[in-house]
């Protein structure tokens, strides 16, 4: 008890500490606050002071950890009112008349960059400070379906190269420094629509997925296929799972189930068959079969650890032709909910670092984004299926809509939430 009431004085302490530091920082920058860019400026500085605390504290006892979750929304996530308040457009970087179909964001240094997809078979590099395109790489054939910055360059080779899948049939990876091709892989026979690096071994690993009813394993260091999972119908998009589902120590290591190194990964595919499949990515065999949607799926997505989902590392979220955005969960193989609104295809899905303001504190993001074809992007309440909980619309003159977006941290406004969507 005596030791639990010193815990509750310095734990008092951290608070008064934040609250003061708010009202001192409120203070000097009061005019910074009639502005919406600086709505989240403040976030930054909490966090660093509740990590200060908890560094200090070094508690592990449970109790601890409801304080985690009473300060981690205030330092980890945004509130959706207040983005919600202060969204509009910043910036449009593509110009031309090309149609974009896929973007992907990383940071080199201080700096922040998109990189992009297009139907007039380029890969175009943006600067997001200035608002400029920065190279562009000719090399493909066909539409640009995917790109993708890649992990296991940045990881392991300092380097900076952009992979990126065509209606070509071509997986190519592009050398940012040197703005020029670096390799290509053949293999498919097919439109390759999708692509993602492997979140173990330092993204060593890329699966593909394709019009030719195949998903493909890549060694990206060797430069060498691995496994081909055989699909039913084309194969439109794909994830791989955050967490293993038996070893979580396992990263950077091989082991000696399999070949890889990715014994308990799995991949989520999403299929023309309407269905969302599950697969072991060591056996390269189907374990679930996900049935629900009416028309093709075009998105799946796992849930990031990052966000602090509840039930997430089981939970799979979808977007289909259909025009429904769904919740799956793993253990059971069941549909948890579905999200009824958008009135044209639905592109792309992604968990949120939104929460919505409830009584409880938690800390779990309970927000899920959708972009569609009707040119919206729709935020709902991944707690229930009623309406959604904010809409963006796009310029009405765009009307191919919204085939893909990101969220993504602007450094040079600090803490403030974009979405970069195409």
């Amino acid at each position: 008890l005596h030791q639990q009431f010193y815990h509750y004085l310095i734990l008092n302490n951290c608070f008064l500490s934040i609250c003061i530091y708010q009202k001192e920082f409120k203070r000097k920058n009061e005019k910074k606050y009639q502005c919406n860019y600086h709505l989240y400026s403040e976030e930054d500085e909490i966090q660093t002071i509740i990590h200060h605390w908890i560094r200090i504290l070094n508690i592990k006892l449970g109790w601890i950890q409801d304080f985690n979750k009473l300060v981690i929304k205030y330092a980890n996530f945004f509130m959706l009112d207040l983005f919600r308040s202060s969204s509009k457009l910043l910036n449009t970087f593509n110009k031309r008349a090309n149609k974009l179909l896929s973007i992907d964001y990383s940071t080199f240094g201080d700096c922040q960059f998109i990189c992009s997809g297009s139907n007039d078979s380029t890969v175009r590099l943006w600067d997001i400070e200035t608002n400029q395109q920065i190279q562009s790489f000719n090399g493909h054939s066909g539409y640009v379906h995917c790109v993708k910055f890649s992990r296991y360059h940045q990881n392991n080779s300092h380097c900076n190269v952009i992979c990126s899948s065509s209606r070509d049939k071509t997986i190519r990876f592009w050398d940012v420094k040197n703005n020029q091709q670096l390799k290509l892989f053949n293999g498919h026979t097919s439109v390759v629509f999708g692509i993602e690096f492997s979140s173990f071994n330092s993204g060593r690993y890329l699966c593909s997925v394709s019009y030719d009813k195949t998903i493909r394993l890549w060694d990206v260091e060797m430069y060498k296929p691995l496994h081909v999972f055989n699909g039913y119908k084309a194969i439109f998009c794909v994830d791989i799972s955050p967490l293993q589902s038996n070893n979580n120590d396992n990263d950077n290591k091989m082991n000696n189930i399999g070949v890889i190194g990715g014994n308990g990964y799995t991949i989520c595919s999403g299929s023309l068959d309407k269905t969302i499949r599950i697969w072991d990515i060591e056996t390269a065999k189907e374990f679930i079969v996900f049935k629900g949607h009416n028309r093709y799926v075009s998105s799946v997505k796992y849930a990031s650890n990052e966000l602090g989902i509840d039930g997430g590392a089981n939970t799979i979220l979808s977007g289909s032709a259909d025009t429904s955005v769904r919740l799956w969960d793993i253990r059971s193989g069941e549909q948890i909910q579905v999200f009824n609104g958008h009135t044209h295809y639905v592109c792309a899905v992604e968990y949120s670092p939104f929460v919505i303001n409830n009584n409880e504190a938690s800390g779990c993001s309970n927000v899920i984004c959708s972009g569609s074809r009707d040119n919206t992007i729709r935020f709902w309440d991944i707690r229930s299926n009623k309406k959604e909980l904010y809409i963006i619309q796009g310029d009405d003159k765009e009307h191919d809509g919204v085939q893909c977006f990101k969220f993504i941290r602007l450094k040079k406004i600090k803490k403030t939430i974009m979405i970069v969507a195409v």
